[in-house]
């Protein structure tokens, strides 16, 4: 990692959602020379190809309905640091087009201009998606594609670095019970093998989210496996079976967490940390 950190090139870093591929994106920039500049990031997936251009590259007054001033966008806001693009697999082929020339150039356009703006900024991308896969039906850019893998990083899903657990868990719990200024001590020896013996699903996102639920709940100085609320792996909806494909585990962690929430789509998105317009569009495709 330390030679990752000291180099200035391109990161593609690739995981089940929820493996914590912000966490290391943000470990590399503040461990890096670029630590006192900007750390920008942006899921690719949460906006209109409209407006995330705007977001990206900024725009001129008057370029579209609603750009009442002139804007700039998160890559000249990320001059001199970092810039991490979540889902960097979701962009739309124009959008590739455009963080081609980034890469190669160092050079933006702000949307309804012509000025060349110059930016010096460190990518680091993310992706859920086999983006290889994608190149091969037509749908990435091979171009774009090993401009951002310069150096490629794998998370592996929670289920598979039980031992990552225990630390996680207390890390989060130390984290909530300041926030939220709880008096707890810690997690009884059955929460605790409780957290061992599920799947995770949702990997780190899930195991922090149900920590600092627990944190609500808990009404002793210990968290207890009630305060988890954690599903039964016993034929429950988010049992993870072998050769099971990833698109399927999803679709039942969405599933699940959705019913939890008694069909709340802000609170569901919000727990599983996608954005709503996503969400929506996986329930409509998985008819849920």
């Amino acid at each position: 990692m330390s030679r990752v950190v000291e180099s200035d090139a391109t990161v593609l870093i690739e995981g089940e959602s929820g493996t914590g591929k912000e966490l290391v994106a943000r470990a590399i920039h503040y461990n890096g020379d670029r630590r006192d500049k900007p750390f920008m990031a942006l899921f690719c997936g949460s906006l209109p190809d409209s407006l995330l251009e705007s977001e990206l590259f900024g725009h001129k007054k008057g370029a579209f309905t609603g750009a009442v001033a002139d804007k700039r966008g998160l890559f000249e806001a990320a001059h001199g640091g970092t810039f991490f693009l979540d889902e960097v697999g979701d962009l739309s082929p124009q959008l590739q087009t455009k963080l081609l020339r980034v890469l190669q150039e160092g050079e933006i356009k702000r949307v309804g201009e012509n000025e060349i703006r110059k930016v010096d900024v460190r990518i680091i991308s993310a992706t859920n998606r086999d983006l290889y896969a994608m190149v091969k039906e037509g749908t990435f850019r091979e171009d774009l594609y090993y401009r951002l893998n310069t150096i490629s990083i794998r998370m592996p899903p929670l289920r598979q670095r039980k031992s990552d657990i225990p630390l996680l868990a207390h890390h989060f719990l130390d984290k909530f019970a300041v926030k939220k200024k709880a008096g707890i001590k810690g997690i009884d020896k059955d929460a605790q093998e409780a957290l061992m013996n599920y799947s995770w699903p949702g990997n780190v996102r899930e195991l922090e989210n149900t920590i600092e639920r627990a944190v609500v709940m808990a009404r002793g100085e210990f968290i207890t496996v009630d305060d988890l609320r954690l599903p039964s792996t016993a034929g429950g909806v988010e049992k993870v079976e072998a050769g099971m494909s990833l698109k399927e585990v999803e679709k039942r962690l969405v599933a699940r967490t959705l019913q939890e929430q008694e069909g709340n789509v802000s609170e569901t998105a919000r727990i599983l940390g996608v954005s709503r317009r996503w969400l929506h569009y996986k329930i409509k495709e998985w008819n849920l």
